[in-house]
Parts: structure tokens; sequence; C-alpha cells
């Protein structure tokens, strides 16, 4: 009998779809942070070129099951957690770990270590695994002794039973080299949307003017420098207003008290806001972003601030100096930030040159079309 090749299965592997399950997030849409936001973007942006993505989401509402439903072309597979915080979240990342390794997903993308231990399964199960490796974690002031040394333990675990590892800043690539070979490791920045014009009326519910008010979006923690940042800005009247996003609570939080007690009457602490109509305005119409984190790599809010064509004023360490280049101007102490403070205060023109210079620097390497298609090459190599 005469064999007839059939076109469609000498084609069958050429278009096959890719398939990945996304891990180590609240869930999608975004609602809680800066690797949310990117779950949401890369999953959305794999799905429309033919990948079969799922994302495991945290199920809060007391849920007894695992369940599952699509979200524009993008399964999502809810774990519900029977306790909350930190413990809540590794209830969530344990039982979704188990069940994407008993899935066999042919490949995983874990987006942070605090729990890479878990990650074992994924070995005994022939699930290949790429860690987005985040921050030097570990290195965070908040952390308590404990804390810290399960975070390093699992920054190790990480580096050694991870497939392949994400390094999202060439800083954090040299500290995985002390870990791992650099072949191991791919320098992959976070992205961002560009924010070209806002709606100014979203200042008012704060009394706010455009140009009037400088901002900083952190949060309240020491290794970011909101102390000393209220601390410059408030040893002077200075005519404008000092705009402090975040959660400040005096009377569960020592540290908050203090940063409270440091403001002077033009600071504004309006809580925590997660519209980003409203975010996007402060950013656009202030005279400058101040950022103030000392620890970390490619930080999602300083990149936010590059594409809103914020004026940055950062803090000067080996971080900040690579995403917001030599188009920002820097602080390492009170007394400097005070300088800083007077230079763009009093300048006209310097807050419009450094805006430009963030917009220049955005365009240059964190838009979402640029940082996600790195993605997509580097996943490719190990889908199968």
């Amino acid at each position: 009998m005469k064999f007839i090749a059939m076109p469609f299965l000498e084609n069958r592997k050429a278009v096959m779809r890719k398939s990945i399950a996304i891990l180590g997030i609240r869930g999608i849409p975004a609602a809680h942070g800066g690797f949310e936001t990117f779950a949401e973007y890369l999953s959305l942006y794999l799905a429309e070129r033919e990948w079969d993505v799922t994302v495991y989401c945290q199920e809060d509402d007391g849920a007894q099951d695992i369940h599952e439903d699509v979200w524009r072309g993008v399964r999502r597979i809810f774990v519900p957690t029977k306790r909350s915080g930190a413990l809540g979240t590794v209830e969530f990342d344990w039982k979704s770990i188990r069940h994407a390794a008993k899935e066999r997903h042919p490949l995983v993308l874990t987006l942070g270590y605090n729990t890479a231990s878990f990650c074992a399964f994924y070995k005994l199960s022939g699930v290949k695994n790429v860690i987005n490796m985040d921050g030097i974690e570990w290195m965070r002031d908040k952390w308590k002794p404990h804390e810290r040394a399960w975070l390093w333990l699992n920054e190790r675990i990480g580096c050694l039973i991870g497939d392949h590892l994400v390094a999202d800043h060439p800083q954090i690539k040299e500290h995985l080299k002390t870990r791992v070979s650099e072949e191991k490791i791919t320098m992959i920045p976070y992205g961002a949307r560009p924010v070209e014009s806002a709606d100014a009326s979203c200042l008012d519910q704060y009394g706010l003017e455009p140009g009037r008010f400088l901002c900083v979006i952190a949060r309240p923690e020491p290794e970011n420098s909101v102390l000393e940042v209220v601390q410059a800005f408030s040893r002077k009247p200075r005519g404008i207003k000092l705009l402090m996003l975040g959660k400040y609570d005096a009377s569960a939080n020592g540290f908050h008290a203090q940063v409270l007690s440091a403001a002077s009457d033009e600071v504004i602490f309006p809580g925590a806001i997660y519209d980003k109509r409203v975010v996007d305005s402060i950013r656009f119409y202030s005279l400058a972003y101040i950022h103030g984190h000392r620890v970390g790599g490619t930080n999602p809010s300083l990149v936010e601030a590059l594409g809103a064509k914020s004026a940055v004023v950062a803090h000067d360490n080996r971080f900040n100096r690579w995403v917001a280049g030599d188009g920002a101007i820097y602080f390492d102490s009170v007394d400097s930030c005070e300088r800083v403070l007077e230079s763009i205060t009093s300048d006209s023109d310097l807050s419009k040159r450094l805006k430009a210079e963030s917009w220049r620097r955005f365009n240059s390497e964190f838009t979402w079309g640029h940082v996600l298609a790195q993605y997509e090459s580097l996943l490719i190599k190990f889908s199968r």
C-alpha cells in the first residue's frame, strides 16, 4: 500500500500552541502591585500570540475548592486559602505550585523567589521553571531575622533549581552571577505604559495645582527614604505642596508616626491611591516625582514615573542610577535632598529638562512592547 503523506500531520508540530502557567502573584486583572501588572500585560500579550496561558490567582472570598474561568482568553485558576497575610501567601504558593506540577504544565514562569523551595515539585514532575528573581528581597530593612533567613535561603534554592533566571536590572544580574553561571541569567527590565496626557481635574480633591507640587509614591518603609524626604522638604516654607502617597498609621507604626510628626503643613498624606486616572494625573502634573528607594532592581514606580514624563529626583544608588540614567538628579542624605529640592523649586526650566529626559529614557528601554517581546523570545527557548 502506498503511503500518502498527510499535510496536517507533517505540520502538526509547527501549529501546536505553546503553553505556559504564570505563578507567584495574587491574580489578574492587576489590583495589588507591580508583578500583577506585569503578569496581566504578559498573559494578554502571549494569549494574543496563540499561547495557551494559565494564571494562578489567590481566592480570598471564602471559596472551598479550586475553580477556574477564562478571562480575555486567559485561563485563571483560583486557589482558596484559609489564612491571611504572609501565611496566606505561603499557603497559596504551596497549593498552586502543587496543582501546576500535577497538571504537568510544560513551562511555568514563577514571579519572585519567596517560596522557591516549593518549586522542587516541578523538578519531580519534569516541568520547566523560569524564575523572575525580583530584587534582593532579604536585604530589606523591614524583615525580622528569621524572615530574612527564609528569604536568603529561598533565593539560593531558586538559583539552584530554576531552569533559567530573569533579572530585572543589570545589578541584579551581577548579584545572581555570584550564585550561578551567567549563561543561566537573562536581564529583562520591568515595563510601563506611556502617559502622554492626564485629567488635571483629578487634582482638585487634594487642593493641588499642576506644576505646584512634588510627589512621593512608596510604601512608608525606612528603606524608601520617606522620612529623609519629608525632613528635607519641611525645613522651610516652600510655597508648594509635597504629596506623600501611601498608608500611614501613626497609632500602629512608630516609623509612620515619626514621618507624620516631621511634616510641615505643606505636606499632604492622602493615603494609598489605586485609581489609575488619579495616579496618572499626579505623576504627569507634578513638578517632580521623588523616588527614595534604596534597595531593589528596576522599581515599577520609577519606571511608571518615566513613562508619565515626570521629572525624577532619586536616591543615589546603583539601582536608580541605571533606571533613570543621567536624566535625573540624585540625593543621598537629608542635606543633599534639601539642596536638590531647592534647585528644582527655584529653576523653572530644570523640571522641563528632566521631564524630557525621562521620556527619552522610558522609550529607549521600558515600553511594554519592548519588554514583552524579550520575554516571549526567552520563553520560546524553554517551551515544547
